[in-house]
C-alpha cells in the first residue's frame, strides 16, 4: 500500500515545522508506518507548497492512505512556506476520491489564521480528525499484517515516549524527501507538556499534560539516525523550557533544573552528529532562570560549550504589566525576566564563529490578554527601553496578538483585539525606537555573517542563515537560490539588514553591490567601475587613492 504524508506545516508554542524546518510529526508518522511493516519506498512525503505547484497529484491518486499534518496555535509570519488552509484540506479530501484521509497535529485544538482571532473548530466532511496524537492514531489504524482498520474503530490516544523513541529513528529517512534537503532544520523533541500547577491563560502546551521527558539516549539515537540520512542542522526546540529538561520536582512551583542532563544531551548529540553545522535551541522559561540562577548559569555555559553560535533562548515574558502577569498566570514578573536576560547576556554575548553572539535571549510579547489596559503598552515599552539603556542585548522581539483556543482560560475572554489600533502603534514604535538600534549593536556595519542561504527573489535576493531565529538579509542583486555565501553587513532596517557578498569580487560586481561598500557612494562607485580591471590591491589603491576602508571587504582576481 502506498501512503502519502502531506505536510501542511505546524507552529506551536514549543514546536516549529515551516520550511526550512521539519517538525517531528511527519518523521514520527513515517516511523510508525515502518513499525507496522510498510516499506520506505511506499511512504511518500510532500509539502503543501509543492502541491500548490502542481506536484504530487499522481502519488495522491495512487495512495491508499493520506495523512495531513496541520495546525498553527501561535501567530507567525514566514519568509517561505504558507500553512495549509481549510479550503485546501477540503480540496485534497475531494481529490482523494474515497481514500482514507487522516488530519492531525495541533489543528485538532482549533483553527485560526492570525493573531487576534478566536480559533474555530474543524468539521470537514470526508476525513477523520485525529483528536489526540496523529502518529499513534496512524499506528493503530494500520493492521500488523497489512491493510487498514476502519478509522471510526480506532481509539484516539496519546503516544508514549517509548513509541516515539522507535518512530523517531525509523522515520528519519523522511527528511530526504523534503524539498529543502539537505538544507533542512530538524526540530528535536526533548519533552512536551507543562509542569506548572497553573498555566498561562492562552497556551496550548498544557493540553499535552504534565512534562513527559524523553530519555537522553533516545534523543541522541534519533539525532544519529537523522545524521545518517544527511541531516546537518538541528534545533532542540520541541519543549516549553529546555532549562527544565529532566528537572527534579522538589515540591516548589518550579522544578529544579538538572545541568547534568543537559550536559549528557548536548555531548551525546555532538558525538552522534560530529559534523553538524547548526545546533540551536528554543524556549527558556525566564521564571526558571530567575528562580535557579546557579543551575541556569551552568546550563547556559553547557549550551555555549557544545552549540553553534547565533543561538537564541526565546523567553515568553508576554507582558511587563504586573496586573496582566497575575491575571493570566504568566511565567514570570518583569523583574524575573530582567534577571534572566542579564544572565544569558553575561554568558552568551561574546561574538561567535558565524558572526553573531554565541547565545542571546529572545523576547515574546503578547497583547490582548486578560486585564490588559492602555497602560499595558506603556509598561511593555518602558521595559524594552530599560533593556536598551542597560546595554542588554536581545536577539529578537516578537510582538503578537493572542490567538485563543477552546479549553484555555482566554477562550471566554472578550478582550481579544480590544486595543488593536494601540497595538499597531506600539509595534511600529518598538520597531523604530528599539529594534533598529538593537540591530545596529548586534551586527554593526562591517560585520561578516557566515553561511547565509539565498532563499527568495523579490526585487533583490533575500536570505538567512540556517538558525533558530535567523536575521533576514537583503542582498541588492539577483543571486542563485539555494546558494550559501558569507556577507558583509552594510545597512539596517527595522527587522532586517542589507548586506553584500563577502569578499566582494570588485572586478565583476555590479554597481548596486559596489555602492554598498563602507564609505562608497555613487561617485566612487562609478570611479571603481571605470578603473576595472584591477591586478591587485596596489593597483586598486593606485587608481583610487585611500582604499583602506574597502580592502578588507573585497577580493581582486
Amino acid at each position: 500500500m502506498n501512503t502519502m504524508i502531506i505536510d501542511g506545516y505546524v507552529d506551536e508554542p514549543a514546536c516549529l515545522g515551516v520550511p526550512p524546518y521539519i517538525s517531528p510529526y511527519p518523521r514520527y508518522i513515517a516511523g510508525a508506518m515502518i513499525d507496522r511493516g510498510i516499506p520506505q519506498a511506499h511512504i511518500h512525503y510532500i509539502t503543501i507548497d509543492q502541491i500548490r505547484k502542481g506536484q504530487g497529484h499522481d502519488l495522491l491518486k495512487a495512495a491508499g492512505l493520506i495523512i495531513i499534518i496541520a495546525g498553527m496555535t501561535v501567530p507567525g509570519k514566514y519568509l517561505r512556506g504558507t500553512p495549509i488552509n481549510l479550503s485546501e484540506i477540503s480540496d485534497i479530501t475531494r481529490a482523494a476520491a474515497g481514500t482514507p484521509v487522516i488530519l492531525g497535529g495541533p489543528i485538532r485544538l482549533g483553527y485560526a489564521i492570525q493573531g487576534g482571532m478566536r480559533a474555530s473548530g474543524v468539521d470537514l466532511a470526508g476525513l477523520t480528525l485525529a483528536q489526540s496524537d496523529i502518529e499513534a492514531f496512524v499506528y493503530d489504524m494500520l493492521a500488523p499484517a497489512g491493510g487498514l482498520k476502519d478509522p471510526y474503530s480506532v481509539d484516539h490516544r496519546e503516544r508514549t515516549t517509548q513509541e516515539i523513541a522507535r518512530w523517531g529513528v525509523k522515520g528519519a529517512f523522511m527528511i530526504k524527501q523534503h524539498p529543502d534537503y539537505p538544507h533542512v532544520m530538524c526540530e528535536l523533541e526533548t519533552y512536551r507538556g507543562c509542569a506548572r500547577p497553573e498555566h498561562c491563560s492562552f497556551c496550548t502546551e498544557p493540553f499535552y499534560g504534565e512534562s513527559d521527558f524523553r530519555e537522553v539516549r533516545d534523543v541522541v539515537s534519533e539525532v544519529g539516525a537523522l545524521y545518517h540520512y544527511g541531516a546537518r542542522y538541528f534545533r532542540i526546540g520541541r519543549q516549553p523550557d529546555l532549562f527544565s529538561y529532566h528537572a527534579r520536582d522538589r515540591g516548589g512551583e518550579l522544578p529544579v533544573p538538572d545541568p547534568g542532563a543537559i550536559e549528557r544531551l548536548y555531548r551525546g548529540i555532538r558525538s552522534a552528529a560530529p559534523g553538524l553545522k547548526v545546533l540551536h535551541m528554543d524556549n527558556a522559561n525566564p521564571g526558571t532562570i530567575a528562580a535557579y540562577p546557579v543551575e541556569s548559569e551552568q546550563i547556559a555555559r553547557i549550551i555555549v560549550k557544545y552549540h553553534t553560535s547565533g543561538d537564541v533562548a526565546a523567553m515568553g515574558m508576554e507582558s511587563a504589566d504586573p496586573a496582566v502577569v497575575r491575571a493570566n498566570c504568566l511565567k514570570a514578573m518583569p523583574g524575573d525576566v530582567l534577571e534572566a536576560i542579564r544572565l544569558v547576556n553575561r554568558v552568551g554575548d561574546r561574538r561567535g564563529d558565524n558572526g553573531l553572539p554565541e547565545l542571546l535571549p529572545g523576547l515574546n510579547i503578547i497583547h490582548g490578554l486578560k486585564g490588559e489596559t492602555s497602560e499595558t503598552f506603556d509598561h511593555n515599552f518602558r521595559f524594552l527601553k530599560m533593556l536598551q539603556d542597560s546595554d542588554l542585548m536581545v536577539r529578537r522581539i516578537n510582538i503578537r496578538q493572542v490567538m485563543t483556543f477552546p479549553g484555555t482560560s482566554m477562550w471566554q475572554d472578550e478582550g481579544t483585539g480590544k486595543y488593536h489600533d494601540l497595538f499597531v502603534r506600539f509595534k511600529d514604535k518598538v520597531r523604530k525606537d528599539i529594534d533598529m538600534p538593537n540591530l545596529k549593536r548586534l551586527v554593526p556595519v562591517g560585520t561578516v555573517l557566515k553561511g547565509v542561504m539565498c532563499e527568495v527573489h523579490d526585487g533583490i535576493t533575500f536570505g538567512r542563515q540556517m538558525a533558530s531565529y535567523p536575521l533576514l538579509v537583503g542582498i541588492p542583486d539577483r543571486l542563485p537560490l539555494g546558494q550559501f555565501m558569507d556577507v558583509t553587513v552594510t545597512g539596517h532596517g527595522h527587522r532586517s539588514i542589507t548586506a553584500i557578498p563577502y569578499p566582494l569580487d570588485i572586478n565583476n560586481a555590479g554597481a548596486k553591490l559596489i555602492n554598498q561598500l563602507p564609505g562608497v557612494g555613487k561617485k566612487r562607485t562609478n570611479s571603481i567601475i571605470r578603473g576595472r580591471p584591477y591586478r591587485d590591491g596596489d593597483d586598486f589603491a593606485g587608481k583610487l587613492g585611500d582604499v583602506k576602508g574597502i580592502l578588507p571587504f573585497i577580493k581582486i582576481e
